[in-house]
């Protein structure tokens, strides 16, 4: 099991000191839609980084729609051709496909409509992702973020329509939380089961909060889980609580008896 956390590449140094094996950044900040030039400047933080780059979340700006009626084909084509080149360039192999906004359904607009759009969306960003080897985890949001795919089950269901070795599942376990969303749906999801989110209670560090731990790690145990789990939350006092929260994730995962390390 890897530990990650996701935050800004300018937190590297801090990540790195915690103990943590990798970071997670963002898509956007890699400038996809600016010039190969204007990249250059940002390709050095990212290279120059004391830890590895392994995943990159938030994938699309909020502006630009992949589904409903202002949907614009070619942007998102030039987009994610530049986008996927260059997570491949800082070393990532995992991209976090949430971008509650880009995927939210109109009011008014035809659900199936809006479906049939995703999966064009997945295709095409499959198209590219799987000549550079790289893996797209569709992660399910809460209600409130999104309208469209908000259960591990229903991430589940788009991965086998699509049914291309490079759309995979994420669980987000503030999402789980808040839909109530069974734990359980990372066993029967096991097969495409290839990223972890975590937090705590009110979005908090981990450890910090009550969420099941002990529940959330026995089912990717029984899920045959064993690889990255990345800290997504809002800290408190970012620098002083990472340590704990890496120990905290470390000590659950170690043991079937979770503990509160600190508060």
């Amino acid at each position: 099991m890897k530990f990650g956390c996701c935050a800004n590449i300018d937190q590297a140094e801090n990540i790195h000191a915690a103990g943590f094996d990798f970071i997670e950044c963002t898509v956007i900040s890699l400038e996809p839609e600016k010039s190969d030039n204007e990249f250059g400047s940002v390709l050095n933080r990212y290279q120059n980084t004391p830890l590895p780059i392994e995943v990159c979340n938030v994938f699309l700006p909020g502006d630009m729609k992949i589904v409903g009626e202002t949907v614009n084909h070619n942007r998102i084509k030039t987009y994610i051709e530049k986008a996927l080149a260059r997570v491949k360039q800082i070393g990532a192999d995992t991209i976090v496909f949430g971008s509650g906004g880009a995927r939210t359904i109109p009011s008014g607009f035809s659900h199936n409509r809006a479906e049939d759009q995703m999966l064009q969306f997945l295709n095409l960003v499959a198209d590219y992702a799987e000549p550079l080897d790289l893996t797209i985890v569709i992660e399910p949001l809460n209600k409130k973020e999104s309208n469209m795919i908000n259960s591990v089950r229903e991430a589940q269901d788009f991965a086998e329509l699509i049914n291309r070795k490079s759309i995979q599942v994420l669980a987000d376990f503030y999402h789980m939380d808040e839909e109530n969303e069974s734990l359980e749906n990372m066993v029967l999801a096991q097969k495409y089961l290839k990223h972890v989110h975590v937090a705590d209670t009110g979005r908090l560090a981990p450890g910090t909060g009550n969420y099941p731990y002990e529940r959330f790690v026995d089912d990717l145990k029984r899920a045959n889980y064993s690889g990255r789990v990345s800290i997504e939350c809002k800290w408190n006092d970012f620098q002083n609580e990472l340590t704990g929260a890496r120990e905290y994730l470390k000590a659950c995962f170690s043991s079937h008896t979770v503990q509160r390390e600190y508060e």
